[in-house]
């Protein structure tokens, strides 16, 4: 992997970062991945290294105990973390998102009562849209908050919490009439609540339930959770921002600078595969050669190798987009589409050089056949990275006259 996914104007100080972190997967993190994702194991040992590199505060800034990196350096510590096991990267995606929209949108007494704890790891972010009866649809969310005194009175139950168990900070976003009358758009009447709460599973504060951790094909080790809100109580200053409405556009830039995240995480992936199939194109043998030597493979490692190329390139692009200030929802978008349909399509063929030991558990593609198909579904599908290509590309080519 010398050659592939190199990213050119790096800072010596990026670059060391990054040198850091592939060390540290090399090490810590591929060696027992395999093993802990079978036992669907948080690996809490990981996580303490992660900490001590001082990661869950990669992008916090310097004044709250950060390192005040950029979206980009973050980006491809993200795609080292993710070659190990993507697991790993989905711990630290939700706190980082969390820590984001703090940093963005949240109250000087918001940031400065939470950054810090964060950036040092002692907090820990999740954040919650989904429902049991909608995904993508954010609009159709039905978890209410209502205002009593300086209190809001939280109702309703949230689905596929990342971090769910293990968190002790979630951002939810619910619906709240309150101050938006009869027939405002339901995009205008939502808010996102600060919500604090005891790590683990149950009852884990007075009106919070997080039942426990959902059964998955993939993506194990780390917690995935539901979250359950019965008359949970949560003081007026604890609304990100400190007023109400304005959540669906703060979870919404969360969610941008995520897709940047998820399309690290495909490239990551996508690496790791890559890695797999050459060497073991090299080390098997058929027809008196190793399988690498057969014009098929070669074609095949060809492809995976640009795939991986093409969604690095892309990913670094809308990282640096967003770095400038600038709008990068398109970016973005498009970066999370390549790199998880491109993410599948390496690893699917890594699963077929590998023959029928692809199949049997005691080779890595097998944990990463099934972890791929993750990446499409996360921070939004196929389908709506598509609406919002098609539509940016309408704005930026409209018809004049």
């Amino acid at each position: 992997m010398a050659r592939l996914a190199q990213t050119a104007g790096l800072t010596d100080i990026q670059q060391e970062i990054l040198s850091t972190v592939r060390d540290f997967v090399d090490k810590e993190i591929i060696p027992v991945a395999t093993e802990l994702e079978h036992r669907d194991e948080y690996p809490q040992a990981i996580v303490d290294g992660l900490k001590e590199l001082g990661l869950f505060g990669l992008m916090i800034p310097e004044e709250y105990g950060g390192l005040g990196e950029s979206l980009l350096t973050y980006a491809l510590c993200v795609e080292e973390i993710a070659r190990g096991w993507m697991s790993v990267s989905g711990i630290i995606n939700t706190h980082f998102i969390v820590a984001y929209m703090l940093k963005q949108h949240g109250t000087q007494e918001q940031r400065d009562h939470f950054l810090p704890r964060m950036a040092a790891g002692d907090v820990r972010g999740a954040f919650s849209m989904s429902e049991p009866g909608l995904g993508s649809d954010v609009s159709a969310i039905s978890s209410k908050a209502v205002k009593e005194g300086d209190e809001y009175v939280l109702n309703g139950q949230k689905m596929w919490l990342t971090n769910g168990g293990t968190s002790t900070l979630v951002a939810v976003l619910v619906r709240s009439d309150e101050g938006h009358p009869e027939g405002t758009a339901p995009h205008k009447s939502m808010t996102t609540f600060l919500v604090e709460k005891e790590p683990g599973f149950g009852e884990v504060r007075p009106g919070l339930t997080i039942p426990g951790k959902i059964d998955k094909m993939g993506y194990k080790g780390v917690d995935t959770t539901e979250l359950i809100m019965d008359d949970l109580r949560i003081p007026a200053n604890r609304v990100l921002g400190g007023v109400t409405g304005r959540g669906f556009y703060q979870m919404m830039d969360g969610v941008e600078v995520g897709r940047v995240n998820v399309a690290a995480r495909g490239c990551g992936v996508a690496q790791r595969a890559f890695e797999l199939g050459v060497q073991y194109a090299q080390q098997r043998h058929t027809f008196g050669k190793p399988i690498a030597q057969h014009q098929a493979i070669q074609f095949k490692l060809a492809e995976m190798a640009t795939k991986v190329e093409a969604a690095h390139a892309m990913m670094v692009n809308a990282a640096r987009k967003k770095d400038s200030g600038e709008r990068n929802d398109l970016e973005a978008g498009m970066a999370k589409y390549l790199a998880s349909e491109y993410c599948k399509e390496v690893v699917e063929d890594a699963f077929r050089i590998h023959g029928g030991y692809g199949f049997s558990k005691e080779y890595e593609i097998e944990r990463l056949y099934r972890e791929a198909p993750m990446l499409l579904i996360g921070e939004g599908t196929a389908e709506i990275q598509k609406m919002i290509i098609g539509r940016r590309l309408l704005e930026e080519y409209r018809l004049q006259g």
